[in-house]
């Protein structure tokens, strides 16, 4: 028997709560894991909270992300002690998920813990942080570099906000901070933030093509707010986009595309192939200051997981949130 965080949804009723779980319930995989480490990611907290159709089957065990140690393995990649970190591939949305203390996983999933560090920091990181360097990654694939001009970072409190900040900072670039938050100014300008803006002058419709500012812009909430950053962005700026807080919707026009080519590009973590991950967990353990990544931690246990999803979904999470599993 194993605990688990399960959803569950019968006739239109919605419930998540703590369960005991058989090992011999788990899917087939090729290894066989003890997660020591989970995190809350926005998905996490949409599918727990029931307020978005992150969930495709039923029952289902929460968690899009972890980190432990594996108990067997017939992957020719995984054996037996080796420490692992998984992200998206569709687990807590088609596949049981990693809220638990035991999981049956793809080899071909899995990246190794970096040397040096912890399960626990891997998902101080987690989805979020991990999101956070494909953006970084994608700004500089484009050719942005530190000293171009102002890189704006949008939903700068939340976990890709905070860790994109704290390593744009890291690496040398002018990082402005956007957050509906005025009272966390300070926790902004210590992860590196040169100056921190109100959200509230980019999430109301704009005019297509607007003063340009932003060499770069990392964006987490996407509708208007993406739609105004890109038309801010200056000529031949780049614009990552992955995620959407306040909207799907993209309500803009191709004037910032074709009159100053800027780039939007968008950024998948879920299905990200292998070696993507592999290198942006490599630049993670170079480019991340830990101790910086520690002051956005906030440590909870499984049994507060639905408490604090629910204050996610208001906006009252700040940074990661890290689950101690076992």
């Amino acid at each position: 028997m194993f605990k688990a965080l399960q959803l569950n949804k019968q006739a239109e009723v919605f419930a998540a709560e703590l369960v005991q779980l058989e090992e011999a319930l788990l899917p087939a995989g090729d290894v066989q894991v003890r997660v020591e480490y989970s995190t809350l990611n926005y998905k996490d907290g949409l599918a727990i909270t029931n307020r978005g159709p992150v969930v495709r089957s039923w029952p289902m065990v929460a968690g899009i992300d972890g980190a432990g140690v594996v108990l067997s393995s017939t992957h020719p990649d995984w054996r037996a002690g080796d420490r692992f970190i998984h992200n998206g591939w569709g687990l807590g949305e088609t596949r049981w998920g990693l809220m638990a203390e035991r999981a049956s996983l793809m080899g071909s999933w899995l990246v190794p813990v970096p040397q040096s560090w912890t399960s626990r920091q891997a998902m101080a990181v987690g989805t979020a942080g991990y999101t956070a360097m494909l953006c970084v990654m994608a700004l500089e694939s484009q050719g942005l570099e530190p000293g171009d001009g102002e890189v704006l970072v949008t939903g700068a409190t939340g976990g890709v906000g905070s860790v994109a900040v704290a390593l744009l900072a890291r690496l040398g670039y002018s990082v402005v901070a956007a957050t509906g938050k005025a009272d966390e100014q300070a926790y902004l300008q210590r992860l590196g933030a040169v100056s921190v803006m109100d959200r509230a002058s980019l999430s109301a419709p704009g005019k297509p093509l607007q003063k340009e500012r932003w060499a770069g812009v990392v964006d987490a909430v996407g509708s208007h707010t993406l739609a105004n950053a890109c038309a801010q962005t200056r000529y031949g700026g780049v614009v990552a986009a992955c995620g959407l807080a306040q909207g799907g919707d993209f309500p803009a026009s191709v004037m910032p595309f074709i009159l100053r080519g800027i780039s939007l590009v968008g950024v998948d973590s879920v299905m990200a192939p292998l070696a993507r991950r592999q290198q942006a967990w490599q630049r993670l353990a170079r480019d991340l200051d830990r101790d910086l990544l520690e002051t956005m931690v906030t440590e909870i246990e499984l049994d507060q997981v639905a408490a604090h999803a629910r204050a996610l979904m208001h906006g009252e999470v700040r940074g990661r949130t890290v689950v101690r599993i076992c």
